[in-house]
């Protein structure tokens, strides 16, 4: 009796939730989606590891502000209490800020994938724009959050790359001064930054990944170009099912990406370094994040050697904050200049152009970290 009563109370319970949620509805959709099964599946991948990544970012950044106090005075201070007396707080921040790294990492294998693989070939333009804004907001949450601690470093990155905002044409300066909170760098950038950081950015991300979400599950995963001379039997014949297969090999690389991230934040600290003094003088080890690097690289310019002469090749920074925003909505609207793949054929010039981006931005980034 007492079993049929439980079992009573469960049907109840879910017939209650069904009228409200509709769960049966999501259940019959997601039995029915199906993944393309080639040998470019693994790239998939990426994208779930990326929204895992964000999710973990929310937790631990909520986990911070518990702590951490937005102000010129306090802001160093709240960070060194979080990773010395907060149980597990070193852990959580160094989660944190790795994650940090690894989600911009993942994101942009996701995204050059994506690009050759011309996933963003009709019907799909929204979804790649609507994911190249996503990688955007990604770069500014790192930005804005890297002058939190509001140590030595942080500082005077954060004046480095304020001083660039300025080189924009027409409007670098006010946007410095939009982005300092005034002339210099100083307890109103902090206040600006953390506001950025967990309010706009947070708002602007939630509606961008809401409409990216929705965009690929009524659209599904793009099939290869070469499928488009296949039959509909033969397509069918290499598709799996979205649940359990690839779903659970998603869930299998989500548990790895943790333990990666986990290991390196317990292996590797993150460390606070000293609290930032704006009277101090740059420090000589003053670098940006890994990511904007190649940005970094191209501002300051390439010196070599040539046959025993020194050669320096340096653009105007203006000149190339120019060409990296050209290029970045050249990026954004490729969908409608990839005629070829609108055509749903091949387009090697775009293929070459993807290659092209990512041998550059790799050989930057090692030559900053070389010098």
């Amino acid at each position: 009796m007492a079993s049929e009563s439980t079992a009573g109370s469960q049907n109840r319970l879910y017939r209650w939730v069904e009228e409200r949620l509709h769960l049966d509805t999501a259940v019959k959709f997601f039995s029915k989606k199906t993944v393309p099964r080639h040998r470019g599946t693994i790239w998939y991948y990426f994208g779930g590891i990326t929204l895992f990544l964000i999710v973990i970012q929310i937790i631990t950044g909520i986990l911070l502000l518990l702590y951490y106090r937005p102000s010129a005075e306090h802001a160093f201070e709240s960070v060194q209490f979080i990773m010395t007396d907060v149980e597990f707080g070193w852990l959580i921040r160094s989660v944190h800020s790795w994650g940090a790294n690894l989600v911009v990492l993942i994101a942009f294998i996701h995204l050059f994938s994506t690009f050759l693989m011309k996933a963003y070939r009709p019907p799909r333009e929204i979804t790649w724009i609507t994911g190249v804004l996503l990688f955007v907001v990604l770069l500014a949450f790192g930005f804005t959050g890297y002058l939190l601690p509001w140590n030595e470093l942080s500082y005077a990155a954060t004046k480095v790359g304020t001083e660039i905002a300025g080189s924009v044409p027409l409007v670098g300066d006010m946007l410095k001064q939009f982005l300092r909170g005034g002339e210099d760098v100083g307890g109103a950038t902090l206040t600006r930054m953390f506001g950025f950081h967990v309010a706009i950015l947070p708002a602007i991300m939630t509606a961008l990944l809401a409409i990216h979400l929705v965009l690929v599950q009524i659209q599904g995963m793009s099939e290869p170009i070469r499928w488009n001379a296949l039959t509909e039997d033969d397509r069918a014949r290499r598709r799996m099912k979205f649940f359990p297969n690839f779903f659970y090999r998603d869930v299998m690389a989500w548990i790895i990406g943790l333990w990666v991230l986990a290991a390196i934040a317990s292996v590797f600290p993150w460390e606070l370094g000293q609290k930032a003094d704006p009277f101090a003088p740059t420090p000589a080890e003053i670098a940006p994040e890994w990511y904007f690097m190649f940005m970094f690289v191209t501002l300051e310019g390439f010196h070599f050697n040539l046959f025993g002469q020194e050669i320096s090749l340096i653009l105007d920074k203006s000149i190339v904050v120019t060409i990296f925003m050209i290029l970045g909505v050249l990026l954004l609207l490729i969908p409608f200049l990839d005629r070829k793949a609108r055509r749903e054929k091949p387009s090697p010039f775009f293929t070459a152009i993807g290659w092209f981006a990512i041998f550059y931005i790799v050989v930057t980034t090692i030559i900053g970290y070389l010098e």
